[in-house]
C-alpha cells in the first residue's frame, strides 16, 4: 500500500548535526590561538627541564650533587647586625633568615622615607615660590643623574669618617651614643605579658578600620559625621598604653655604656644599615617626587578652581581635592620605585651590609661551593619580594579607583 504524507510524519526542523573534527579546531581562530599557545608553553617547558636536567647532571659527574643539604651545614661566619639570635655555628639556613629580614627590613624603611620625602619634594616642585621650586628641582636632577651606588659610597663614607670614635663618642644622657661604630640605643627586653600589649594593639587597629568603615557607610546614609579620628587615635596608641599599665609594664631596658675602646649593650644601629637606607630613600625620593608632580598636574586645574570657589583653603583643597584624584596616576609608577628599592638593596655588599646577597649568596656560596642552589634561593626570594610588592599595588590601586555612579 502506498504511504499518505500523514504516515510519514511531519518533516524534521533544525539545522543538521556537525560532527566533531579536529580540522575545525585549526581553522577557528580563537581556538588556533589557544593551541599555538598551548604548544609554545610545552616546548618551552620541556627546553628549560632539558637544561636543568643537564646542569643537574654535570654537577653531579663533578662530585657536586644537587640538593639543598648544606643549609644544615655550620655557616662559620659572623654577622654585624641581626634581628634574631645568630652566631658563627649558627647553620646556613638561619644566615639565610637573618639576610632575609636585613633585607626587609632595609625595604620597609626605604619605602617609607623615601614616599614621605618623594611626596613632598612633588608638592615643592608645584611651589609658587621660585627658590624652593628651584631648590627641589636642582635635588631631584643631582640625585637621578648620579649612580646609586656613587650615593651609597658617598653616605657611607661621610657617616664613617666624620663620626667620631666610640672613645669619643656623641652621648646624649648616657642614654644614646654615636659614633662611626653606629648609633647605640637602649635595647628593650621584653617580659612574658608584652604579648597582651600586642594584642591589644593588634585589636585597636581592626577595630579602628572596622569604625572608619561603619563611620563612612553611617555618614553616606544619614550625613552625620562620627569623630573617626579620636576614636582611631585611642583604639591604636591608648588601649595598648592602656594594655602596658595594666599588665605591670612588662619591659625592661637593656642601656648601652661606654668602654675604653668600644661601646657594648643596648641595641646598635650600624652606619651601614643606615647609610644604605639613607641613600636609597634619598634617590628613591627624586624618582617619586616627579611621579607626584606629574600625578598633580594630570588632574584638572578647573578641579582646584572649584574647590577655591567654594571656600576651600588650598591645604584643604590639595588633601582632599587634588591629591585623591592625582593617587590613580601616582600609584603604577610608584610602584615600580618601591621594587626598586627593594633590588637596590643588593648593593649593600658594597658596604658590607649582610643583606640576603651576602649571606646566602656571598660568603655561604664561597664556603659551600653550592653556585646554583645559591642563586635560586636569592633569586626565588627577590621574586617572591617583587610579587608580594606588585600584589600589594595593584590591590592598594584598585581600591582608590575613581568609581563612576
Amino acid at each position: 500500500m502506498a504511504q499518505t504524507l500523514e504516515d510519514l510524519g511531519p518533516p524534521s526542523v533544525g539545522p543538521p548535526k556537525s560532527s566533531f573534527s579536529i580540522g575545525k579546531i585549526w581553522t577557528d581562530k580563537r581556538s588556533r590561538g589557544i593551541v599555538i599557545q598551548v604548544i609554545a608553553m610545552a616546548i618551552f617547558c620541556a627546553i628549560v627541564a632539558y637544561l636543568a636536567a643537564n646542569v643537574v647532571k654535570n654537577f653531579e659527574e663533578l662530585g657536586k650533587p644537587f640538593g639543598f643539604d648544606f643549609l644544615k651545614q655550620e655557616s662559620n661566619y659572623d654577622i654585624n647586625q641581626t634581628l634574631i639570635s645568630y652566631n658563627s655555628q649558627s647553620s646556613h639556613a638561619r644566615a639565610a633568615v637573618v639576610g632575609i629580614l636585613n633585607t626587609l627590613l632595609i625595604a620597609v624603611c626605604g619605602i617609607i622615607l623615601a614616599t614621605i620625602l618623594g611626596f613632598i619634594l612633588g608638592v615643592l616642585r608645584l611651589s609658587p615660590n621660585w627658590l624652593v621650586n628651584k631648590l627641589a628641582y636642582c635635588y631631584i636632577e643631582f640625585m637621578r643623574n648620579v649612580p646609586v651606588l656613587v650615593h651609597i659610597l658617598l653616605v657611607h663614607g661621610i657617616l664613617v669618617h666624620s663620626l667620631p670614635h666610640p672613645k669619643n663618642a656623641m652621648n646624649i644622657n648616657d642614654t644614646l651614643f654615636l659614633s662611626n661604630r653606629g648609633f647605640y640605643t637602649p635595647q628593650p627586653l621584653f617580659q612574658p605579658l608584652f604579648w597582651l600589649v600586642v594584642a591589644a594593639f593588634v585589636i585597636g587597629i581592626i577595630f579602628a578600620f572596622w569604625y572608619r568603615r561603619t563611620a563612612r557607610i553611617k555618614q553616606e546614609a544619614t550625613g552625620e559625621q562620627s569623630p573617626v579620628f579620636w576614636v582611631m587615635l585611642a583604639s591604636i596608641i591608648g588601649l595598648p598604653i592602656l594594655a602596658f599599665f595594666l599588665t605591670g609594664m612588662p619591659i625592661d631596658w637593656q642601656f648601652p655604656e661606654q668602654g675604653r675602646f668600644n661601646l657594648k649593650g643596648g641595641m646598635a644601629i650600624k652606619p651601614e644599615f643606615m647609610a644604605l637606607w639613607v641613600a636609597l630613600s634619598l634617590y628613591t625620593a627624586a624618582f617619586i617626587a616627579e611621579i607626584v608632580r606629574a600625578g598633580i598636574e594630570a588632574v584638572s586645574h578647573g578641579q582646584t578652581e572649584a574647590a577655591l570657589a567654594l571656600g576651600l583653603p588650598r591645604k584643604r583643597t590639595m588633601n582632599l581635592v587634588v591629591i585623591p584624584q592625582a593617587m590613580r596616576v601616582i600609584i603604577p609608577p610608584l610602584t615600580s620605585q618601591y621594587l626598586n628599592i627593594t633590588k637596590n638593596s643588593s648593593l649593600a655588599i658594597a658596604i658590607g651590609y649582610m643583606d640576603i646577597v651576602a649571606t646566602i649568596g656571598g660568603i655561604s656560596l664561597n664556603q659551600t661551593g653550592r653556585e646554583m642552589e645559591c642563586m635560586i634561593i636569592v633569586l626565588g626570594l627577590y621574586l617572591t619580594f617583587s610579587l608580594t610588592i606588585s600584589t600589594f599595588m595593584n590591590w592598594y590601586n584598585k581600591r582608590i579607583a575613581l568609581v563612576e555612579r
